[in-house]
């Protein structure tokens, strides 16, 4: 029996519709598929930057503004004034300590600290708030005798935990935003 090019990719395609029938009849939902989770039309405002850090309010705002972008149910806008949500707030100062010690080389690894104040205002004059302890985050990075590997390994170090602390401010403005408007 001979097949024909275009079946063998019909297959697999049948196959994972099937699956997804199943999954939405069974009450699973594609996260931020259904209006509940929508956090709207959101603008993101460049936090004041509280640490000795040059430049990080910039890495902090591109994290957040990236999350926007990233999420079902979210739109990136630029005027506060067609936002739903405007978030905003502080970058508090950064700590950069040695995690680990050798007595040859001395410093092996940096550990970062980032910690954020951040808040969301919704166009009817609610707020949301970040927890502190949520809203702080490590991240280790090697040392290394060439300024500018260790310089990239900071900054990588400080995109990652950006991007992290902003995935996690949306997640509880999404929760703490849709709570109060159901109460």
């Amino acid at each position: 029996m001979k097949r024909r090019r275009g079946s063998l990719a019909k297959g697999p395609a049948l196959v994972l519709a099937a699956l997804i029938g199943q999954a939405a009849g069974c009450g699973y939902a594609w996260v931020g598929a259904t209006g509940e989770d929508a956090l709207g039309r959101v603008a993101v405002e460049t936090p004041e930057n509280a640490s000795r850090q040059g430049g990080l309010e910039f890495v902090v705002a591109d994290a957040l503004r990236r999350e926007v972008l990233r999420r079902a149910g979210a739109q990136l806008v630029e005027d506060p004034g067609e936002a739903d949500w405007v978030v905003g707030g502080r970058v508090l100062p950064l700590r950069i300590e040695p995690a680990s010690l050798s007595p040859v080389v001395l410093t092996l690894e940096y550990e970062l600290t980032l910690e954020l104040a951040l808040h969301a205002r919704a166009r009817d004059g609610r707020e949301v708030g970040g927890d502190a302890r949520a809203l702080r985050e490590s991240e280790r990075y090697l040392s290394s005798a060439d300024v500018e590997a260790q310089r990239k390994n900071r900054d990588e170090a400080l995109r990652r935990v950006s991007r992290l602390l902003a995935a996690r401010f949306l997640d509880l403005l999404a929760e703490d935003g849709r709570g109060e408007e159901g109460a």
